[in-house]
């Protein structure tokens, strides 16, 4: 009967109503919510049997929810570090449990990215999830197996600190050409007995970060061809290195050329370039040194020269450090987590990769703002951020919810008139059958 079908019909409409008011007033609630997606009400007819052209069958409505989740959120800069944004596809992976394992914790997807350490030093977001991270082995390499049961909770403060050994030196430095040659033999510097036309010391660092000096000194040998000078390097103070090569103190010792021009030739010149430091303060347990040496390049005045100037040190570039303690993080665009360290030293820690799906909206939501993966989503990818289709990881940033409140409130709106309208349709099919049955007194 049409007024019965007209009764039921206005209720599918209360009930499809009801579903769509939930959504709008979870969507406002949320419209501050890190990475929230909107959903939205999706209405579609229900027909009970095909009408005639002289028999209409009412049906319904029904509504579905469907998750916005592919939508960009505007990004919101913060001041921490630790708090990530995703511009472009993908989603964070976290895990539910601090230290995942076979039977502990599960792992979900969010652009939640409002990450901050725990009680141990664990990034956990605000819907109390850790964020997953393939680490940085000693040597500085990732696992060659790139997939879920090779990625960590990401721990920033279970490092200590860390010294870097001087590996390369660089020295910059003009040597007079107008300087009086001398008599002199090898060692004479370095042992205190001649002192040298020039000599100037730098820095370097060894195996525990201790700082030490190098001193480089030049003497214009009257036993050398124009253009040529004898060169010695040397620990300062002395007692630094003891007996190397045959001679106290001395680190190497070598023949300085140039051309005519006053630029290096490094086809006459026999500077070591290799700084094999073998007896480092032995007696303190410090590893031997091998440092790698630039005097400049061949017929360049980049490096060493000798023009009529007095000698003077231009520059010197040496690496390593001294004992650093942890300062922080930093999460570049690619994922990778690098610790900071007070010595101005960095070292990457861990690469948070991305998590890509075919149809992001079939993903279906978890509390704290999360998803897990289902049929309708597809086949997960873990990808690097920036590679794969992947989008970029802004740190110091964070999405904002996609809910348009403008939006949403005209929604209810239409939604509050649809509802009133429905109720309209069961009191006047009940006013109907009222009518009906009263035919029968």
């Amino acid at each position: 009967m049409s007024l019965y079908g007209a009764l039921f019909s206005g209720v599918s409409s209360l009930a499809a109503q009801s579903q769509s008011m939930g959504i709008i007033a979870d969507n406002i609630t949320n419209v501050n919510t890190v990475g929230y997606k909107a959903t939205r009400a999706d209405f579609s007819t229900l027909v009970t049997s095909s009408g005639t052209a002289s028999k209409y069958s009412p049906g319904g409505v029904s509504s579905n929810p469907t998750g916005l989740i592919d939508r960009q959120g505007l990004l919101q800069a913060s001041t921490s570090p630790t708090d990530l944004a995703v511009t472009g596809k993908g989603f964070f992976v976290v895990n539910t449990a601090q230290v995942p394992s076979g039977t502990t914790g599960t792992y979900l997807y969010t652009r939640a990215g409002s990450f901050s350490a725990d009680s141990n030093g664990y990034l956990k977001n605000t819907g109390g999830h850790y964020l997953q991270g393939y680490p940085f082995d000693a040597a500085g390499a990732l696992p060659t197996n790139r997939a879920l049961g090779s990625l960590q909770s990401i721990n920033i403060s279970n490092l200590t600190g860390t010294a870097t050994p001087t590996s390369t030196l660089a020295i910059s430095a003009n040597l007079n050409s107008d300087q009086t040659p001398v008599a002199y033999t090898f060692g004479n510097m370095s042992a205190g007995t001649v002192t040298p036309d020039f000599e100037r010391s730098v820095q370097v660092f060894d195996s525990k970060g201790g700082a030490r000096a190098l001193t480089f000194g030049f003497v214009r040998n009257n036993a050398l061809a124009a253009n040529q000078w004898s060169v010695e390097i040397y620990a300062n103070p002395a007692t630094d290195v003891t007996n190397a090569n045959g001679l106290l103190n001395t680190v190497g010792t070598s023949l300085l050329a140039f051309n005519t021009d006053g630029t290096l030739n490094t086809a006459t010149t026999n500077l070591p370039a290799t700084l094999s430091i073998t007896t480092w303060a032995a007696a303190l347990g410090i590893a031997n040194s091998t440092i790698a040496a630039n005097y400049g390049t061949n017929s360049q005045a980049d490096g060493l020269t000798q023009f009529a100037n007095p000698s003077a040190l231009i520059s010197t570039d040496t690496n390593g450090a001294v004992y650093g303690a942890l300062t922080g993080v930093s999460v570049a665009e690619g994922g990778i987590v690098t610790a900071l360290f007070d010595n101005g030293t960095r070292q990457d820690i861990y690469q948070a990769p991305l998590a890509l799906f075919p149809n992001v909206n079939g993903l279906e939501g978890r509390t704290g703002n999360a998803y897990i993966g289902t049929v309708s989503a597809g086949d997960l990818t873990l990808q690097d951020a920036g590679s794969g289709g992947s989008g970029l990881i802004n740190a110091s940033n964070l999405e904002a919810s996609t809910v348009d409140l403008a939006e949403q409130f005209s929604i209810m709106i239409q939604t509050q008139q649809a509802y009133s309208a429905s109720a309209r349709i069961i009191t006047s099919a009940d006013e109907m059958l009222d009518e009906l049955i009263r035919l029968a007194r």
